[in-house]
């Protein structure tokens, strides 16, 4: 009897890693290869799909999922890149960004079915996101005026998380249980 009961502890957890492979590989594929190179007026970065895809991630799958699908599926993306020497920040942002809206979405028994709770969350995290990436950009630009000019281009990968990532993570929900 005891037997059985690891067998299924390692059912689950074998199913776990390899969803949250999946959604590593997801959210790396979708800032790799979905993406726009903002001009050098605006710091040069991008606006990706890679952020919908930790949204969905998130409110799918919740805060666990989310954190390391955001953290590992961006970092890595920065390490495969031009952006290597962001690859430590963006593991933090990114993790905390999954983790606060997995936390909200799935807050008192919604488990991320509502849109309202799923769009404060992407709001919340995005304002972390913000505000992590802004003291990123002051610590490696070495001043405070610069790093504004990402900000809009930040704000626009939250709004297009939002406009994308919610109506497919409701979908998603319907059919993943």
């Amino acid at each position: 009897m005891q037997s059985e009961t690891v067998k299924s502890k390692q059912k689950i957890a074998t199913k776990d890693i390899v969803e949250t492979a999946l959604l590593i590989s997801l959210v790396f594929i979708a800032t790799r290869f979905i993406n726009i190179r903002l001009p050098i007026a605006s710091n040069g970065g991008l606006v990706h799909l890679g952020n919908t895809m930790l949204f969905i991630s998130s409110i799918v799958f919740g805060k666990k999922k989310g954190a390391c699908a955001g953290a590992f599926g961006m970092a890595l993306f920065d390490l495969l890149s031009e952006w290597v020497i962001w690859a430590p920040f963006t593991f933090i942002i990114r993790g905390v960004m999954g983790y606060i809206i997995g936390s909200i979405a799935w807050s008192k028994e919604k488990r991320g079915n509502s849109i309202v709770t799923n769009i404060v969350a992407i709001i919340v995290s995005g304002v972390w996101m913000i505000i992590g990436y802004y003291i990123t950009e002051c610590i490696l630009y070495g001043n405070y005026i610069q790093p504004i000019g990402s900000i809009p281009g930040n704000i626009t990968q939250v709004v297009i998380g939002i406009i994308i990532g919610v109506p497919i993570a409701k979908v998603l929900k319907r059919y993943i249980k």
